[in-house]
């Protein structure tokens, strides 16, 4: 009997070993605060046939949502992620995993490839969303984690992005603010709401609003409640300040797709120790210039290289220097370089210092092939934001985009459902 039943036992096991993921490394403890390790680079997100898009997908669009990032110097680890729904606070939501998406809960990153033919070598990652092993059950705030099996408790990227279920919709209209001393420097919109069949019995409860600028955290303001409530329509008007917004001016840019030569805003590029290093010209104090329009992408940044048609692979990394003048070091705080390539967010690599030498803030940050969007930020000491306009000036009339979302608090269910995200822009209208 013995010898009979312990092969049946062990071929049990097999098969239901088979039958579940390798899951041998956990993952990191939860966060949602954006985060990339030092090594991870040039992250994006990008719709097909848009390498600019923002963080979101809409119902029945048909579209995948891909995330895509470097890891210098990798030597190709194997990554895996989760994904954790959130409420429209950005915490856990009580949902279990199998309540917002089918699936298994953690996944490895399969479409990875190492550069070709650069100085600086690099594994290059894509994630598309959803795929084989992830489908999207309910709408709201996701947050997808990654980490190698080399380490599996510490992340190496978090980033946030949103599913929307377009159960509801809002129209937007800019105004020039009529609040004393944002006239000429601040923006603002007028934003009306169809909630459509949503069962909203205490819309200033259940509805909330969040607006961002050019998809910046740090251009955001949430859980805004109507100014006026009627029968399907929720209306947020300029006689209050939610809306309001600093319209701050149009981006700077320079071209580094090709290192053969320069381009627009590169004043020199240098081959130095096996790096190659992109001088850009001095930029200019626009605190109190008047306003020009120029094309720009809001901030973003595009990779690209002239010699190729795999950018993403044999683009190089090059040191950016960028240079303010200034001929005496300010006080009470520090000055950055800013944009999308950053994650907007403040930190040592992308902090200028003063030099008494040549009277100048200078910064050297290492960036991939492409073209790119950028200013500065001034922040005060003790403080995570930046604090006025030094160095950029604000317009009311500048160029941007506005994300306007719109959640819901349904009594019946466990989570704040998305119910509709548009993109406005403030010369070109809005849209779903």
């Amino acid at each position: 009997m013995v010898k009979i039943s312990q092969p049946i036992k062990l071929l049990s096991l097999s098969v239901f070993f088979l039958s579940c993921p390798l899951f041998s490394f956990s993952s990191p403890e939860f966060s949602s605060l954006e985060f990339a390790s030092k090594n991870v680079k040039t992250i994006w997100f990008e719709k097909e046939d848009l390498k600019t898009a923002y963080p979101f997908l809409q119902p029945g669009s048909g579209e995948q949502l891909a995330l895509s990032f470097d890891i210098i110097e990798g030597d190709g680890a194997t990554l895996w992620y989760n994904i954790v729904h959130c409420d429209r606070d950005w915490n856990r939501s009580d949902l279990f995993t199998s309540d917002y998406m089918e699936g298994f809960e953690e996944n490895q990153v399969t479409d990875f490839a190492p550069s070709f033919n650069t100085r600086i070598n690099y594994i290059h990652y894509r994630i598309s969303l959803p795929n084989e092993d992830v489908r999207f059950l309910v709408s709201g705030n996701y947050v997808i984690t990654l980490w190698s099996a080399d380490n599996p408790g510490e992340p190496l990227l978090v980033r946030r992005f949103y599913i929307s279920e377009g159960t509801s919709s809002a129209s937007v209209i800019f105004r020039r603010p009529m609040k004393p001393g944002t006239t000429e420097t601040h923006q603002q919109a007028e934003i009306t709401i169809a909630t459509g069949s949503l069962p909203v019995t205490d819309p200033y409860r259940q509805v909330t609003l969040t607006i961002m600028q050019n998809g910046r955290p740090d251009r955001m303001k949430s859980g805004l409640t109507p100014d006026f409530v009627s029968a399907g329509r929720l209306e947020y008007n300029t006689l209050s300040d939610k809306t309001l917004m600093p319209g701050g001016n149009e981006f700077r840019f320079f071209d580094i797709k090709t290192i053969r030569q320069t381009r627009q805003n590169v004043k020199a590029i240098d081959f130095v120790n096996g790096v190659y290093h992109a001088y850009l010209i001095p930029s200019d104090d626009r605190e109190f210039k008047p306003y020009f329009f120029n094309e720009d992408f809001n901030g973003r940044f595009v990779v690209a290289i002239e010699e190729s048609r795999e950018p993403e692979r044999e683009a190089d990394y090059v040191w950016v220097w960028f240079t303010m003048p200034a001929y005496q070091e300010l006080r009470g705080g520090s000055l950055y370089v800013t944009g999308s390539f950053c994650g907007w967010q403040n930190n040592a690599a992308s902090r200028m210092t003063w030099s008494a030498v040549r009277g100048c803030y200078e910064a050297s940050v290492l960036l991939k092939q492409g073209w790119y969007n950028y200013e500065y930020a001034w922040v005060p000491n003790g403080s995570a934001a930046a604090e006025g306009y030094h160095f950029e000036g604000s317009h009311w009339d500048t160029e941007n985009d506005y994300l306007v979302l719109t959640y819901f608090r349904d009594p019946t269910a466990r989570y704040d459902r998305l119910t509709g995200i548009t993109l406005a822009n403030t010369r070109a209208g809005s849209r779903q």
